[in-house]
């Protein structure tokens, strides 16, 4: 539970270091720039977290290990579960954003864990309690409410599509963690081999198929010698411990519960922008965030309540 937790934590770091880089003069230069941005960012994030996990398994000799598990039937569900959660799941979110704005998209991308949860315990037989449930409720609220920002005018042009690329997202994203944790079910692929396989995998989608298709590659060359680079390979080495971390705790207590603890990231984040970056939280950000943790350590561990004797 605790893994799940600090999974969390240190994604909620690599949201605020890569939202630095995104907020840097070559990622809002043209508005093409601005377009590619999300996916050139994600390319590169998840290309550097490939180069740490290469180099962390290194020192742990444990290289041959991955090579091996990629000739499994439980590494190629590992591969699945990565195209759906990284280029699938995160396309769906950034065409989301294009069509219906960040606010719609972020509420309904905060569901997925409900989506896992239910997919986990049909085809994983994962259990939640009635408690749990509600804990993860809460906590999914919360993230609702923490995003929420009403909209001014009479709302998005392109709810429908939206609303579309949105369900693709949390499709993605539930799916991803379900179908890794079944394939860790498998001895011979553990949750570090899981990891390096998925990085890698969504790199190679990025970088082979994705950027080429949106002519994406000029510019990700051009962002390359800028300090940009640096800011993304630190946000990168937060990332790559935070997936470590998650995909130990999907390993350990199940794709629901670990999901119902990832998604406090949202709250970490607005803790390490006040802590980094000096902007100070709403009172509205305050309530949400609190609701957010005490949900999600809730769904993931339960309340025990003593019998009477």
């Amino acid at each position: 539970m605790w893994e799940g937790l600090l999974a969390g934590i240190f994604w909620g770091v690599d949201t605020v270091v890569l939202g630095v880089a995104l907020a840097m003069t070559p990622f809002l230069s043209t508005e093409q720039a601005i377009f590619l941005a999300p996916f050139v960012s994600t390319f590169v994030h998840d290309a550097f977290s490939t180069l740490w996990m290469l180099g962390y398994m290194g020192v742990r000799k444990q290289l041959g290990n991955v090579v091996k598990a990629l000739k499994t039937k439980s590494g190629k569900f590992i591969i699945l579960g990565a195209l759906l959660g990284g280029p699938i799941g995160m396309s769906g979110y950034v065409a989301a954003i294009q069509y219906m704005g960040p606010a719609y998209t972020a509420i309904i991308s905060a569901t997925f864990p409900a989506l896992g949860a239910l997919l986990s315990y049909i085809f994983l037989k994962e259990k939640m309690s009635k408690v749990q449930l509600l804990g993860l409720g809460v906590s999914i609220l919360g993230v609702i409410g923490l995003s929420y920002v009403p909209a001014a005018g009479a709302g998005p042009k392109n709810l429908l599509l939206g609303l579309l690329f949105a369900f693709i997202c949390v499709l993605g994203w539930a799916l991803e963690a379900v179908i890794c944790a079944y394939g860790m079910k498998d001895p011979n692929v553990n949750d570090e081999q899981a990891l390096q396989i998925r990085q890698a995998t969504s790199a190679i989608f990025y970088g082979a198929i994705l950027l080429p298709i949106l002519s994406g590659w000029s510019f990700t060359v051009s962002i390359l010698p800028t300090k940009i680079t640096v800011f993304i390979l630190l946000a990168a080495l937060f990332g790559t411990v935070s997936y470590l971390l998650y995909y130990r705790s999907i390993n350990k207590i199940g794709a629901g519960k670990a999901m119902a603890l990832n998604i406090t990231y949202s709250a970490w984040a607005m803790v390490f922008a006040l802590a980094f970056m000096k902007e100070i939280p709403s009172i509205q950000s305050i309530v949400f965030g609190v609701v957010i943790i005490c949900g999600s350590l809730v769904a993931a561990n339960g309340i025990k309540m003593k019998k009477k004797s």
